[in-house]
Formats: structure tokens, C-alpha cells, sequence
């Protein structure tokens, strides 16, 4: 909760828009960095799922200079989207669109999907001195079996497995540690941080956007493709002021 610092355990706040729905919270616990454990209900037929639906707003980035609009709940989905689950959209995906998908698979490409509900521990800053000490939170995820056995094909006839974002590759790779470099379909939770010195076991390419500094996020693509060129590559992209964020640019790793 930003601000929140006056909201301590047992405050109470309401959420409401021009609309007939209200959404009410009470403050459980107060944690670290601004965060809390919050009860929420609603006093009407709807549920809470219902009323967050109807208040909330879509998260624009800093550099979108204008109000959240309808569309915008469709445009910060990726065409991936099955189930609800994430409190952000995974953002490599947003570079597709189901032209552009069909254009890859044309030119020979297989694609599978898979699911790892973001959290909030993919945008906690990394506020430790040293990296290794730094903890991810803990993020569900559903690998199906034909998309285990498409990628264990790949591999095993030395094609290139490449990743659609940072999501997609922390499952794969957490999923190979636990089974001794094998993928197998099923689903659990992952906590793998990946910082510089990670052995990749699957992925071999990836798509990914411009992340924050300091974010756990540019470290796995420093991991994956070498400080110094991630850092060389950032420096061009600010240099030609690409856009970082959501709706910011990306880069292919190969």
C-alpha cells in the first residue's frame, strides 16, 4: 500500500468509483517496504473479484501521459492469456499479436505455451548488498505434458529452445534443477532466482523487455547473456531512448 504508513493493523479503508460497488478492506499485518496482509469483502451481491473488476484501474507506464481507458484491459493482456492468476502481464508476450504468431509458425517455428502467474516478487527491488542473499518470492506455475514433450523433442535433435520472456524461462529452467535437467509436465511453485553465474539447462534464446535496475529481472538476462553485453545493450537503448516498463521495447538474445 503506497502511501500507507498510517494504515496500521486494524485500519480500515473503502474502495469505491462513480458505480454502485464498494470494495472494503481492513489491514491484517503491516510488513516490510509498504506492504500488507488485507482482508477484503464486499456488502452487495457482487463478489470481490466482481468489485475489483469494476473499481480497479489498468497500471499504465509513467511515460503513457494519459487515464486508463476500457481498452486498455484488453491491451495489457498478452495473447497467451488463458487463466487469472497474475498480478501483471508477463511483457515479452505483449509483443505479439495473432498475425504476428502466425507469420512464426509459418516460418517453421513451434510454439507451446505454458503458465507462471507473476507476483510481486519479480518487481521487489534487490535491496541486498550481496546478490546471492537476495529472495524471490515464491510464483505458481503449469507446465501442460504436449508442451514438456515438443521441448524435449527440440532438444533432443539440437534445435534452440527460446523463451518468451523472463517467466517462461524461470519455469523451464526451475523445472529442469528439480528433475536433473529433464522436463516434466505437471505444476507447482518456483522460487529460482537467476543472477550471473546460473547454468542454463534449456532455454538457448530469448525475448525479453528493458527491466529497471537493480530488479532481479535484468539480472537473469545478464545471467543468460553476459554482463558486459547487457550492460552495453542498455546503454544503447537509453542512449536512443527506448522505453523500459510494460509497453516498452524489447530485445531478441540469441
Amino acid at each position: 500500500m503506497h502511501p500507507g504508513q498510517k494504515l496500521t493493523p486494524g485500519a480500515r479503508v473503502v474502495f469505491e468509483s462513480g458505480g454502485t460497488e464498494r470494495l472494503h478492506g481492513e489491514v491484517l499485518a503491516r510488513h516490510f517496504h509498504g506492504r500488507r496482509s488485507i482482508r477484503l469483502w464486499t456488502t452487495t451481491d457482487a463478489s470481490v473479484r466482481e468489485a475489483v473488476d469494476a473499481i480497479g484501474h489498468v497500471p499504465l507506464p509513467p511515460y503513457i501521459k494519459r487515464l486508463d481507458v476500457d481498452e486498455d484491459r484488453n491491451r495489457y493482456q498478452t495473447v497467451f492469456a488463458r487463466e487469472r492468476g497474475s498480478i501483471a502481464a508477463p511483457t515479452a508476450g505483449l509483443h505479439f499479436t495473432p498475425q504476428i504468431l502466425e507469420h512464426v509458425r509459418a516460418r517453421g517455428v513451434q510454439v507451446v505455451e505454458l503458465t507462471l502467474h507473476v507476483g510481486y516478487g519479480t518487481f521487489q527491488p534487490v535491496r541486498v548488498e550481496h546478490v546471492e542473499d537476495h529472495r524471490l518470492e515464491s510464483e505458481r506455475y503449469e507446465l501442460p505434458q504436449p508442451a514438456v514433450a515438443a521441448i524435449e523433442t527440440a532438444r533432443a535433435s539440437g534445435r534452440r529452445v527460446l523463451a518468451v520472456g523472463t517467466t517462461t524461462t524461470r519455469t523451464l529452467e526451475a523445472v529442469a534443477n528439480a528433475n536433473g535437467g529433464r522436463l516434466v509436465a505437471g505444476t507447482g511453485t518456483t522460487d529460482l532466482f537467476i543472477y550471473p553465474g546460473f547454468e542454463f539447462r534449456v532455454v538457448s534464446g530469448l525475448l525479453t523487455n528493458f527491466h529497471l535496475p537493480a530488479s532481479s529481472l535484468i539480472m537473469l538476462v545478464a545471467a543468460f547473456a553476459g554482463r558486459d553485453a547487457v550492460m552495453a545493450a542498455y546503454a544503447d537503448a537509453i542512449a536512443h531512448g527506448y522505453r523500459f516498463y510494460s509497453y516498452g521495447d524489447a530485445m531478441l538474445i540469441t
